[in-house]
């Protein structure tokens, strides 16, 4: 029956794995954006994180996990005059990678961690049901790399503690681990600390253990600064001679360099702070829901016994102590914890009582489906396909009106950064006149919809032609595109279109002047949870315009001129 149900839940999270919601701007932005550019020549546009005098992501660990796979897309894509990798290809390739990656490597680490076969059959079904999996653990985020790199460290630990033979290969691939995973993200060391306190006795008496992961460590930690020491300094990747020298006088350690920002809490302000209980009263819940309430209520009552069950499990102490560790400092999010849920969920003991565990079952199956569904499918779901589509939109749309633009503008309001590498390389041809169109993304974030207008009006050329040079932003014929949540429009006195031709004007008095908005295209699985006003709006309105008017839509604007 469980083998039945694994392969359900198993199809679900296929499923999730190619739906394409977005959950945060850094599972695009601190991997595939900055990848896509080095090996596919695609336009990127790398965040502060990469551009700073002081570095703090590290390009090591993106290699394997984006690199390869765009590396062997690129050799298997068929070669064309002027054709390169489609980019929906590569990024539902590198979201394949992931599930995989999730399926082989996060369900064998469980089935190594859990020795009861009994419990393991249990923990199997709970990871493997949790919405984190399906949505969180399938994203190209850094925080879904940790998750196994934590899960494989604990097996490592255990495999050399234990064993006899086989240690001295485990410390040469445990040292690797903790270099990946320290370079993918400076919380990785929280999470193996206390679990790996047990390896002490282990390596007073098998001292070449110690000194393999000593050897391993040395060796992978001088390949991760190498690597990124080439890729930030200028001309340290023209020879080895540069790159040694780059590396004995200025060598960037990402590393350091994460945890000298993150010390400073002016830093953190620019992300926002949070009160120090953050993890434990908010984000767990979120990511646990009522399999928290069932840990809870295993430790109780409190005691000397609670402690010792603790350090003598490695998924609890790993869990129990890196969310401890994390909650000292003040800029806490819930991707933070995702290495804990399964640690967590493989320690769940269920109540005995078959009512209270039919109970659990039911909570956790629609705690589980409601937030996957939000999550997975509607969270700013439409930005990913609109960017896939907008080159070939773009292109009917100047081919139908006859225009001869070429400077393409496209503003991003109310959403999250769409990836810039999704518009491709090379860029689209006009159709009538063959020159290359350029298409430049705005993200524009949340700005008031007065400005957005604003900034429309000057960009749209006049009706005027005289006036051109004095009053546009370009000298060059450009059009001029939005894309924004359908629900993020307010139009006087309540009066919307349908979302299926969601066109609307806008009048303006100083100057006189109207801007008609065509809608081109809608993609209605999108929710923008950031744009949720309740304290304004009230809740039932605020819901009745988010989710009845769910979707992004694209529209080209027009600036209506009068006929004489």
């Amino acid at each position: 029956m469980w083998r039945r149900t694994y392969l359900l839940l198993l199809c679900v999270r296929i499923y999730f794995a190619f739906c394409p919601s977005y959950l945060h701007p850094d599972e695009i932005f601190q991997g595939p954006e900055v990848i896509a550019g080095s090996v596919l020549g695609f336009p990127s546009r790398k965040t502060w994180e990469w551009t700073s005098d002081q570095p703090i992501r590290s390009v090591f660990p993106l290699w394997p996990a984006y690199g390869i796979p765009m590396v062997l897309l690129k050799w298997l894509w068929p070669h064309e005059e002027y054709e390169t990798v489609d980019t929906a290809v590569v990024y539902y390739t590198l979201r394949f990678v992931m599930f995989i990656l999730s399926f082989v490597l996060e369900d064998w680490a469980i089935h190594e961690l859990v020795h009861s076969p009994r419990y393991r059959r249990q923990a199997v079904v709970l990871v493997a049901s949790s919405y984190v999996t399906w949505t969180y653990q399938t994203h190209t985020f850094s925080n879904s790399i940790e998750t196994l790199i934590v899960l494989w460290s604990l097996v490592l630990i255990e495999r050399i503690a234990k064993a006899d033979n086989a240690s001295l290969a485990s410390s040469f691939v445990l040292a690797f681990l903790l270099v990946f995973g320290t370079f993918n993200r400076i919380t990785f060391p929280a999470f193996v600390l206390i679990p790996g306190i047990i390896l002490l006795p282990q390596f007073w008496n098998r001292p070449f253990c110690f000194f393999a992961l000593l050897f391993s460590g040395a060796f992978w930690t001088f390949i991760a600064i190498a690597t990124d020491t080439a890729y930030y300094r200028p001309g340290a990747d023209a020879s080895y001679r540069a790159l040694f020298k780059s590396i004995a006088t200025s060598p960037v350690v990402t590393p350091l360099n994460n945890v000298l920002y993150n010390t400073r809490t002016e830093n953190l302000a620019e992300h926002g702070l949070h009160p120090h209980y953050q993890h434990l009263l908010a984000n767990l819940p979120q990511l646990l829901g009522p399999a928290l309430v069932v840990l809870i209520s295993q430790c109780y009552p409190f005691s000397r016994a609670t402690i010792k069950s603790v350090l003598v499990n490695p998924r609890l102490s790993s869990a129990t102590t890196s969310i401890l560790i994390l909650s000292i400092v003040p800029h806490q999010e819930s991707r933070f914890l995702l290495p804990i849920v399964p640690l967590l969920l493989t320690c769940l003991k269920l109540p005995s009582s078959s009512i209270l565990k039919a109970t659990f079952w039911i909570s956790w199956l629609a705690f589980n489906a409601s937030l996957a569904v939000l999550m997975g499918t509607y969270h700013q779901g439409g930005i990913i396909p609109a960017q896939i589509a907008l080159p070939g939109l773009i292109s009917r749309e100047l081919n139908s009106t006859g225009s001869d633009a070429t400077n393409i503008e496209v503003f991003w309001w109310k959403t999250y950064p769409p990836p810039t590498y999704l518009i491709g390389h090379p860029p689209p041809l006009h159709a009538a006149s063959k020159s290359p169109l350029n298409i430049s993304t705005v993200p524009l974030m949340g700005i008031p919809q007065s400005e957005l207008l604003f900034m429309l009006m000057q960009h749209v050329p006049t009706c005027d032609p005289s006036l051109i040079e004095r009053i546009t932003s370009h000298t060059q014929s450009t059009e001029v595109f939005v894309a924004a949540p359908l629900a993020a429009w307010r139009l006087p006195n309540d009066e919307y279109p349908d979302p299926a031709e969601f066109g609307f004007r806008v009048d303006f008095d100083a100057p006189k002047a109207t801007l008609g908005l065509r809608n081109v295209q809608t993609w209605r699985q999108h929710v923008n949870l950031d744009d949720m006003d309740f304290g304004d709006d009230g809740v039932l309105p605020t819901l009745r315009r988010v989710v009845g008017r769910r979707g992004l839509g694209v529209w080209r604007v027009e600036r209506v001129c009068d006929v004489r």
